[in-house]
């Protein structure tokens, strides 16, 4: 896909999945690929196939629960929408990746991805991940400052 050679998209899309998920649970599982909403690296929740969403509410807390899943938590009411939108035909790595990719091509980030960018990049694709500063869904946020340097761990270049 034309997308995935974007200039800083991998790096990005790995800085991403450390803020959704963390470095410990990506380690303990397929790159968090396989991961469950609500899995913690002491309790890792995984599901074991990739033909299909998995489809599986589960509660975080009292008043809170969700269906998110793998690397990029996505949640289970899009994946057929963005399904149909690729041409995917299940919810492999690569298809992960491909609706992410989309995501944030959605909130016209790539051409700033591509430029290095970062900051106005998280910016713009904050609404979709709860994770990054500034979400405001009243989950664990992550600094700026601590995402561009794992951006840059990764990879990515930023600009001047």
């Amino acid at each position: 896909m034309a997308d995935m050679d974007t200039p800083n998209i991998r790096p990005f899309l790995d800085t991403i999945a450390v803020s959704e998920l963390g470095r410990a649970l990506l380690a303990k599982s397929d790159n968090g690929y396989n991961v469950l909403v609500g899995s913690t690296p002491s309790a890792p929740i995984l599901f074991h196939s990739y033909a299909d969403h998995p489809r599986r509410l589960i509660q975080i807390r009292p008043g809170l629960s969700s269906t998110a899943a793998g690397r990029y938590q996505l949640l289970a009411r899009y994946y057929n929408p963005y399904r149909q939108l690729l041409g995917l035909a299940d919810f492999s790595p690569a298809s992960q990746d491909r609706i992410a990719v989309q995501q944030i091509r959605e909130r016209l980030a790539l051409p700033l991805i591509a430029a290095g960018r970062f900051d106005d990049a998280v910016s713009r694709v904050r609404n979709i991940w709860a994770s990054l500063p500034g979400a405001g869904y009243g989950q664990n946020e992550h600094s700026l400052d601590y995402l561009r340097g794992v951006y840059v761990a990764a990879g990515g270049q930023r600009a001047a």
